[in-house]
């Protein structure tokens, strides 16, 4: 029997986009070996800012003195969409309280142009405020928006410099993208051992992207010993979080009983709902196993519709070329409008 072929990832260094809260747009760097020239690669994404949470108990540098009674409304007023209200309040408590968690709020809102004209300069300036004064969220914002060259020309130096501090004090997401410049080998030296510690913080955070990428470190030996069994566990746990390239790997481990027992039927449904999330290779993979005798049931139909998707995608196949070449002229049919109606041009 033909296994689905797992995914060789190669990580890469993405760049802040127009908005600290928007998905960030990739600029591909310098990356690890891969492991095998037969496999295509897919690229570990960096992970944006979001808007300051409430002050938590051990957060002592951005918490709000506990009699205020204001100490919740700005977040809650964000949340309900009230950004006018959530900035008036924001500036009222950064101007008396001199509270770090409303200057990262008003830095957020001025980088992104909530309840407020965008203004990139002002952001960096209320980052920096709350920075200086201890603010974790802060300071891995204002990381990205120096990498970025919003409010000014890019500086990496700065950037490294606030996402170590940020990282240091327990924020995840400041681990995991100081985990890629480490991968990426062209800010910083590159180091997989420090960006597997890195990565190690932030995925048992529980960020999604991070459990993913320390996944491929386990499986490739980048940085820590190869460890098949951790990999999938990590997968596992990215893919419940809905991290879908996880959910493809997840998939295929299952598929096969790489690290963890066969089980091809919730292999096919995983790398179902990953290809109604648009992952090409899901995609690819599906089709392989549905047009093919590959140990679950057979649906022709269903299989050459994704090859057609995957195929539109960029993610070509020749044995599911030569497979709709065979089919007859009725279930090219079906398939060619199954995948038509799919992406909605029909």
């Amino acid at each position: 029997m033909t296994f689905l072929r797992p995914v060789v990832i190669v990580a890469s260094i993405l760049m802040l986009g127009e908005s600290a809260l928007a998905q960030l747009q990739s600029a591909p760097t310098a990356a690890p070996p891969s492991a095998s020239k037969n496999v295509k690669t897919k690229t570990i994404k960096s992970v944006p800012p979001t808007p300051p949470a409430r002050p938590e108990p051990d957060n002592k540098a951005s918490a709000q003195a506990p009699d205020d009674p204001n100490a919740d409304l700005v977040y809650g007023a964000y949340q309900r969409g009230l950004y006018k209200t959530a900035f008036d309040l924001a500036l009222k408590q950064a101007q008396e309280n001199k509270a770090p968690a409303a200057m990262t709020m008003l830095g957020e809102l001025y980088a992104n142009g909530l309840g407020v004209k965008r203004d990139y300069g002002k952001a960096i300036e209320w980052h920096q405020r709350a920075a200086d004064l201890g603010d974790r969220e802060a300071m891995f914002a204002l990381a990205m928006l120096r990498i970025s060259g919003r409010g000014g020309p890019p500086d990496r130096a700065s950037a490294v410099k606030w996402l170590a501090s940020s990282a240091k004090l327990g924020q995840p997401k400041a681990a995991y993208n100081l985990a890629l410049l480490y991968m990426d080998g062209q800010t910083l030296p590159q180091d997989f051992k420090r960006a597997a510690e890195l990565l190690r913080s932030a995925a048992d955070a529980g960020t999604p992207e991070a459990q993913y990428a320390l996944a491929t470190f386990y499986k490739e030996g980048n940085g820590l010993e190869k460890n098949l069994y951790k990999s999938v566990r990590l997968l596992q746990a990215a893919s419940l979080a809905g991290n879908v390239d996880a959910e493809v790997e997840y998939a295929i481990a299952l598929f096969n009983g790489s690290g963890t027992e066969k089980n091809e039927a919730a292999a096919v449904s995983l790398l179902r709902k990953a290809a109604r999330q648009n992952s090409a290779i899901a995609q690819n993979r599906l089709a392989r196993v549905l047009v093919t005798d590959m140990g679950v049931p057979t649906n022709k139909i269903e299989g050459l519709k994704w090859h057609i998707v995957a195929k539109t995608a960029g993610k070509g196949d020749l044995m599911l070329d030569e497979a709709m070449a065979q089919a007859t002229p009725e279930e090219r049919a079906k398939a060619e409008s199954a995948a038509r109606k799919w992406l909605g041009i029909q």
